[in-house]
């Protein structure tokens, strides 16, 4: 569905997936070939004539066809595991029923046999379809997933239209461009070359993280969000934004009924749920998805899907594996840690996760949901520890951009017309970490610092094994484990680090302390924090209540703008003085912020946790987010700024499309009226700018 000009009418005919014979017999005979493979690679199986792999592999389809899809309808708890343990059961049991029923054609000698014999046919079928270019028909998906939606009772046909929003975690917009310029994101290229999208950058907050970012975007508002983890001095607790108790926390905290998914919407993959009424991997509501999730039926109804997850999966241990030794070889430096869990980590966010979401997606736009938000963290996952732009990291995105044609191509056989919008929540920034710089780190340098050394340092903040995490507990049905330094009432000093922010709180005081009560009762602190060479700026508050930044040769009190000596903010964006007196107004602020030097020759920064490229703070391209939209979405004038601004955004187009008579202001500059929800500049909380 091309998207349609502002103003233009809808006019909306619903196609079926159209049964192409063609299709079917290429299905039919890579499914014999692959069949052909594994019994010549197994001992175990066995073609008893030739001709037997074609015959074998009509009586498999035809049992496909059935014996999944009743798989995927019951309602099971813990629909995640049971699902896919039973339909990989499954797979192999219809490969020995196949070999009962045709003794004379198949031998199939044991169950463990059928199961391997089923992922060695799942991994030749993909080659097979790949070379044939068959690997992008949703013909059977869509069919069948046309049919999940009505018997669930959606379906309904209507011409006002639906809007999915996909977000792509810790992708910047000139990240974006440099892919679509050079073929890493086609399919989002041509949508602006053919269809007119249009891409806009949108400034983040302070800060620049997944947390702070979903809150305002998906809730509209992120207030007392100061990092993706923080302390709140006077309970002696840290709240984290990937604990599902702290993310539903969070809901409660901001939610007010205005969530943009509210009224009938989808949230698949994120942190936050926006007040939806249907989640899949959705942090905030893990205790909702440990019942019977119909969620998930559509990516169990066909059982080549769960075979094909697990091929795919080991396949991209296999890629990061290579790659690591690859950069190892040629000495590519910054280079991260990318041992222990994290190539398991990549593969769940990489095929799992991702495609787990897709088919969430393609289920709500076929049962006609009126809005779904889905965030795929692929991307942000590899890039942390590969880097932004490297051949990997690039090749994450370009797998993305091609789940993302499959959605648009799909929108065809919706009940519903839907536009799509492509954002981001954030951007990445690259650099080596403070640690491989100097062998120590922000919580070293700070307990050898303060006069009492019981310091925890604590770092690692992002959303993704937050992610696999809730999949996991899903699918298993395990309670979130209670963390037991999440009680840090017994800490002297607690530091937290958030990409290339660092929070510094001393626990001594429960109330935030002061500049001028920091150098009385730590007098080494602070000068040793701002003049430390990889530390670019420290912010404290004055005992007169105005906030202060300190750098090496200079300060600026962010009162009132003045400036002695250097001004430590000149290297970062001329919003940062706003950013951080918004975070100044938190409640929760710790008694020291502390920011990473930034070098915008280089465009680098450090991260104060091991993640060669990271977010969180300021400087550089990670607060440099974006949204693609097509022209029947109006933009607004003014630069957009914060989440929140986002999310009057998002709304105000959700409304546009599905409120008759809502109103319009204002010109996007191209002759349309534009409708403003609100101001579309906003910062909030004592940073002005409203």
């Amino acid at each position: 569905m091309t998207a349609r000009a502002y103003g233009e009418p809808v006019r909306w005919e619903p196609t079926t997936p159209r049964f192409r014979p063609w299709r079917l017999l290429v299905s039919w005979v890579t499914a014999a070939a692959a069949l052909a493979v594994a019994a010549a690679l197994l001992p175990g199986v066995g073609l008893e004539r030739t001709g037997a792999a074609l015959l074998t592999a009509a009586v498999v389809a035809i049992l496909n066809a059935v014996v999944p899809p009743v798989v995927a309808a019951l309602r099971l708890p813990l629909t995640l595991l049971t699902g896919f343990v039973l339909v990989l059961v499954a797979d192999a049991l219809l490969l020995l029923l196949a070999a009962e029923l045709l003794p004379d054609e198949i031998r199939v000698d044991a169950f463990g046999d059928a199961l391997l014999a089923s992922l060695v046919m799942a991994a030749v079928s993909i080659v097979l379809q790949v070379l044939l270019g068959t690997d992008d028909d949703d013909t059977y998906t869509l069919r069948v997933t046309r049919r999940i939606a009505r018997r669930q009772g959606g379906g309904a046909r209507t011409d006002v239209p639906g809007i999915v929003f996909l977000e792509i975690d810790g992708l910047a917009l000139p990240v974006l461009r440099d892919a679509m310029r050079d073929g890493s994101a086609p399919a989002m290229a041509s949508w602006i070359a053919e269809d007119g999208f249009r891409l806009t950058e949108w400034e983040t907050d302070l800060s620049s993280q997944t947390g702070a970012s979903q809150a305002g975007i998906l809730l509209g508002s992120n207030e007392d969000i100061p990092a993706f983890r923080w302390v709140e001095k006077e309970h002696g607790r840290m709240l984290v934004c990937s604990s599902p108790a702290d993310c539903a926390e969070i809901e409660r905290r901001h939610a007010d009924g205005n969530g943009l998914l509210a009224a009938g919407g989808a949230s698949r993959g994120n942190l936050l749920s926006g007040e939806a009424d249907e989640t899949i991997l959705t942090v905030s509501r893990t205790e909702a998805e440990k019942g019977a999730n119909p969620g998930y039926r559509a990516f169990l109804a066909n059982g080549f899907n769960v075979t094909r997850a697990l091929v795919l999966f080991f396949w991209e241990v296999a890629l990061e594996a290579t790659a690591a030794l690859r950069a190892v070889r040629r000495d590519v430096r910054p280079r991260g840690h990318r041992g222990g869990a994290y190539p398991f980590m990549r593969a769940a966010m990489c095929v799992v996760i991702r495609d787990l979401v897709v088919f969430g997606v393609l289920s709500d736009m076929m049962h006609g949901r009126p809005a779904v938000y889905a965030t795929f963290a692929s991307y942000d996952e590899v890039a942390h520890h590969s880097g932004l732009m490297r051949a990997d990291t690039l090749e994450a995105l370009r797998k993305l951009d091609k789940q993302f044609a499959r959605i648009a191509r799909a929108r065809r056989y919706a009940p519903r017309p839907y536009e799509i919008v492509v954002l981001s929540d954030h951007g990445q920034t690259q650099g080596a970490t403070f640690q491989q710089r100097h062998g120590y780190g922000l919580d070293d340098l700070v307990a050898r610092s303060v006069e009492r050394r019981d310091v925890a340092g604590i770092e690692g903040g992002d959303e993704q094994p937050a992610m696999v995490g809730q999949a996991v507990r899903e699918a298993s049905g395990r309670k979130a484990p209670k963390v037991p330094k999440n009680d840090v009432s017994g800490r002297d000093v607690v530091v937290l680090g958030s990409g290339n922010l660092g929070l510094v709180y001393l626990m001594e005081s429960p109330q935030r302390l002061t500049r001028e009560e920091l150098d009385e009762r730590h007098p080494r602190l602070l000068p040793a924090l701002r003049g430390h060479e990889h530390i670019g700026w420290v912010m404290v508050r004055c005992a007169d209540g105005g906030a202060v930044v300190l750098g090496p040769r200079g300060e600026r009190w962010l009162r009132d703008g003045r400036v002695d000596g250097e001004d430590p903010l000149a290297p970062f964006a001329p919003t940062a003085a706003l950013h951080l007196r918004r975070t100044d107004g938190f409640a929760h602020c710790p008694d020291v912020l502390v920011g990473s030097f930034y070098d915008p020759a280089l465009d680098e920064g450090c991260a104060f946790e091991e993640l060669i490229s990271f977010h969180g703070g300021l400087g550089g391209p990670q607060t440099r987010a974006f949204v693609l939209s097509p022209p029947s979405l109006p933009l607004p004038a003014e630069p957009i700024v914060g989440a929140a601004a986002v999310h009057d955004l998002l709304l105000g187009w959700r409304r546009m499309l599905q409120e008759p008579g809502s109103p319009q202001a204002g010109d996007d500059g191209a002759g349309a009226p534009a409708y403003v929800p609100d101001k579309p500049t906003r910062v909030t909380a004592r940073g002005d700018r409203a």
